[in-house]
């Protein structure tokens, strides 16, 4: 399968927005209503799970502790961290009941620079992907966004949630 990576992504935008602007998901987690567009598909009292804004492939989410954390495994006692890496697989396992995928991508990114805030990415590679387009390739917004409207992210999201339930 070969994606349809055609919406154009402006990573100077983006650079200047996550450096400059307040923390995107400390801005979900109070419910800014910039931050719609994020589906939430899952949550507890400690973490959350929503839609990218910026898919690079269906299904594209991210998970991440509620609390403002930046370290992956010194901001978090061993405790912590294994319940946020139980949330991880938990939905993980919903994306893959969901959505067609050869392979699951499971990572976390973010800088002291810009989105700080403590996430993990889950991404759903499709079936029949060639090679060269897998891997971090899939994964870097500068290579195209999908096509991706809102409506598509609610139903997809609300199919996560039936799965999670």
């Amino acid at each position: 399968m070969d994606l349809e990576r055609n919406v154009p992504f402006d990573i100077q935008e983006y650079e200047a927005r996550v450096r400059s602007g307040p923390c995107f998901i400390c801005a979900i987690v109070a419910g800014d209503p910039a931050y719609a567009d994020e589906q939430i598909v899952y949550e507890d009292d400690r973490h959350l799970a929503f839609l990218s804004r910026y898919p690079t492939l269906p299904g594209y989410l991210l998970v991440s502790p509620k609390q403002h954390v930046e370290h992956v495994v010194r901001d978090l006692a061993e405790d912590a961290y294994l319940a946020l890496m139980g949330v991880v697989r938990k939905v993980a396992l919903a994306v893959e009941s969901v959505v067609p995928s050869e392979r699951t991508y499971l990572l976390s990114l973010g800088s002291q620079q810009g989105n700080a805030h403590l996430h993990w990415h889950v991404a759903p590679l499709p079936p029949g992907t060639p090679y060269a387009k897998q891997q971090y390739h899939a994964l870097m917004s500068e290579n195209g966004l999908i096509p991706w409207s809102r409506s598509q992210a609610e139903d997809l999201a609300a199919r996560l949630r039936a799965a999670l339930a």
